[in-house]
């Protein structure tokens, strides 16, 4: 199987809304909206301002997504990275497949940084942002917590320089996209 990867169009709302809904809770947590509110998925597919894609099967489900936020005022050169995987699809590809693309788009759109914020206990996440380039920045304590039993959980914050590492991303195979 090889799902298409695209931009996210409103046409998507409903499978987004799919997705996001069948998603573990904890994977939804670093969306920072209820995203079991529909009216998320609309927002979120028909934002000019974000920069959108998901990876589809056959019959138009997504089976990953990934968005840059972009910042306002002071931080418009930062835009903030989500990304999420169905766990049925993880370990495919699928997340640093679109990963990279949103690194691309980060470039071609002008941003100078690009973060994003994981578990700290997620160390395959982890790993994979920091072969795209990604460093450690921040560590924020205790800034989960389960809805479940209460349990706290670390987050990291990774970023991604853009500018300081373009040539690098070249190297390592970007340019192909680019063409």
């Amino acid at each position: 199987m090889n799902p298409e990867i695209r931009k996210l169009t409103p046409s998507d709302a409903a499978a987004l809304q799919e997705f996001l809904s069948a998603m573990p809770a904890e994977d939804r947590t670093f969306f920072f909206w209820d995203v079991d509110n529909p009216s998320f998925a609309n927002a979120w597919a028909a934002d000019k301002r974000r920069h959108s894609h998901a990876a589809l099967d056959q019959k138009g489900r997504i089976l990953a997504f990934a968005s840059l936020n972009p910042g306002t005022d002071w931080s418009s050169h930062v835009a903030d990275l989500v990304l999420a995987v169905s766990p049925a699809h993880r370990r495919k590809g699928l997340g640093k497949t679109l990963a990279r693309a949103m690194l691309i788009k980060a470039f071609e759109q002008g941003f100078k940084k690009v973060t994003v914020m994981i578990a700290a206990d997620n160390d395959g996440a982890i790993s994979m942002f920091r072969e795209l380039g990604f460093e450690g920045e921040a560590l924020l304590r205790d800034h989960l917590c389960s809805p479940e039993d209460g349990t706290l959980r670390d987050v990291v914050l990774l970023a991604h320089l853009v500018d300081e590492t373009w040539s690098n991303m070249l190297s390592g195979g970007f340019e192909e996209a680019l063409g």
